[in-house]
């Protein structure tokens, strides 16, 4: 009976490969991946790294295609048959073609098979939180069609198609925003695909998605006090005065926290992770307290030192602030009895409370855009003294507000 064995060609600019052996005569079947032999020896052990499981997701469905392949040659009596035949026939059934190239080849033939292109296009993505969101999105079709989606093409994917997976997600559970997410990622997709000449499919044409209005995240003004001033568990302290330092800041995100390297003629000045765009804020004295308290010994804040990535840092944080609350003794035994104050509370909550207490104080909406990164695509949208100016008169008057009730 046939063998085969995935490796990696290092002559082929580390290729992902797989040689099949029949009868002491052997072929290769190019897959379409580049990877080292170390990740491909990770992929294929029993617990590999998160990193990787996208891989190995595609080399067990492939796997079983083998498998299956092996148990019906046996049944049928081929063990004679031609190592040729036989790689053609499992390149048709990993890519729908007979063609060699594989996964990595851009099918000239518009009935392109969408798995591999859509994990070779995540693998594009720079940012983590794209492919992240990419990598979640193909779980969630794994889900909804186990059996399938290797074998899927690109026309494949059309209202029907969409439509039943949308309700696969909205059973699930996924909010409507969820679930416009996944299909974002999947028509980001398709039309990489387009501009490739891969298909000329646009299911999107038809299939549309209404918005759903995400709840309101922001606490009232009174609320906010009640949480900087609350006396809470002593581990807990780190973490709300991080949220506050966050508010102080106008909202700026974890990861940007967590990043900042120093303080430049009293501003914090970084390039946002999530835009890529320049961005400055000056530091107030209330912020600079908690920085003083803080401080990091490689970055400005001591975040780095306790966690190796922003994501553990932001988890803890949100944990945190979702257990501040009352606990209570009752009953002769005295059973504890717990009260959440802010059960939904997460570090974005400060940077809504902030633009929300702003609006309350009528600073123009334009400032508050600014404030929030939200201007236009240069760097003079900021970074012009006026603009600046602006933004820090707007961050003042709120902390005014907050911290002793002056308007």
């Amino acid at each position: 009976m046939f063998t085969a064995k995935f490796y990696i060609d290092t002559k082929r600019n580390n290729a992902l490969m797989l040689r099949i052996t029949n009868n002491r005569k052997k072929a290769e079947l190019s897959l379409g991946f580049h990877m080292t032999e170390e990740t491909l020896a990770d992929v294929l052990s029993l617990k590999p790294r998160t990193a990787n499981l996208r891989y190995r997701s595609l080399i067990m469905h492939w796997q079983q295609i083998i498998d299956d392949m092996q148990v019906q040659f046996a049944k049928e009596c081929r063990s004679n048959e031609d190592v040729k035949v036989i790689k053609s026939l499992l390149s048709e059934a990993f890519f729908g073609s007979d063609s060699e190239s594989g996964a990595a080849a851009e099918p000239k033939s518009p009935q392109g098979n969408f798995l591999p292109f859509f994990i070779n296009h995540t693998e594009e993505y720079i940012r983590r939180s794209t492919r992240e969101s990419n990598e979640y999105t193909l779980s969630c079709m794994r889900k909804f069609a186990p059996d399938t989606l290797g074998t899927l093409n690109f026309e494949d994917i059309n209202y029907t198609w969409l439509t039943g997976f949308d309700r696969f997600m909205e059973k699930s559970g996924l909010s409507q925003n969820t679930r416009r997410i996944h299909f974002a990622n999947i028509r980001a997709a398709i039309n990489d695909a387009y501009r490739r000449e891969l298909t000329d499919a646009d299911p999107f044409r038809r299939f549309k998605l209404k918005k759903e209005n995400t709840a309101k995240r922001s606490l009232p003004v009174d609320e906010l006090r009640k949480l900087f001033n609350y006396e809470v568990e002593p581990h807990a302290v780190y973490y709300r005065e991080m949220f506050k330092l966050i508010f102080m800041l106008i909202g700026i995100n974890s990861v940007d926290l967590y990043r900042l390297d120093a303080i430049r003629d009293g501003r914090i000045e970084y390039r946002r992770a999530k835009t890529n765009r320049l961005y400055s804020v000056k530091v107030e004295p209330e912020a600079m307290a908690i920085i003083e308290c803080y401080k990091g010994s490689h970055t400005l804040l001591n975040i780095a030192d306790k966690y190796k990535d922003h994501r553990y840092f932001r988890r803890d944080t949100n944990d945190a602030l979702r257990l501040i609350g009352e606990v209570r003794r009752t009953g002769r035994g005295g059973k504890k009895t717990y009260n959440p104050l802010w059960p939904e509370l997460t570090t974005y909550w400060a940077r809504h409370t902030w633009a929300t207490i702003a609006a309350s104080l009528d600073i123009p909406k334009d400032t508050i855009a600014a404030a929030l990164g939200h201007g236009g695509n240069t760097v003079t949208d900021i970074y012009i003294d006026f603009d600046r100016r602006k933004v820090d008169d707007a961050n003042r008057r709120v902390l005014d507000w907050v911290f002793y009730g002056k308007r």
